[in-house]
């Protein structure tokens, strides 16, 4: 089985930073994509950015400038630096992976339990 662990949310005050990681373990083959997605109560669950294993990336416009994925290839793990917060951003951010496992045909998506993040003003 796969396993998809988020942690490092908490509180911080506005302008303040954050730095998500997740980490993927299990019969992993390969790792195609890695991202962070958020959510807001009553609201549909955003991409925040996303890191490909050939090191592309993608940003929601919202967050372009303030934050940065980076992934560890060789350990299956990948960060959320997250600078200047604001209280828009506070939100449940879901670290999501697109996972190729041993002896299985396809890539399968991993999601992790989500972890709390709260920007105070």
């Amino acid at each position: 089985q796969v396993q998809v662990v988020e942690s490092g949310g908490g509180l911080v005050q506005a302008g303040g930073s954050l730095r998500l990681s997740c980490v993927a373990s299990g019969n992993i083959f390969s790792i195609k994509v890695m991202g962070w997605y958020r959510q807001l109560p009553g609201k549909q669950r955003e991409l925040v950015a996303s890191t490909t294993s050939g090191g592309s990336t993608n940003y929601a416009d919202s967050v372009k400038g303030r934050f940065t994925i980076s992934r560890d290839n060789a350990k299956d793990t990948v960060f959320l630096q997250m600078n200047d917060l604001q209280p828009e951003d506070t939100a449940v951010y879901y670290c999501y992976a697109r996972i190729s496992i041993v002896r299985l045909i396809g890539e399968y998506d991993y999601w992790g339990q989500g972890t709390q993040v709260t920007v105070s003003s």
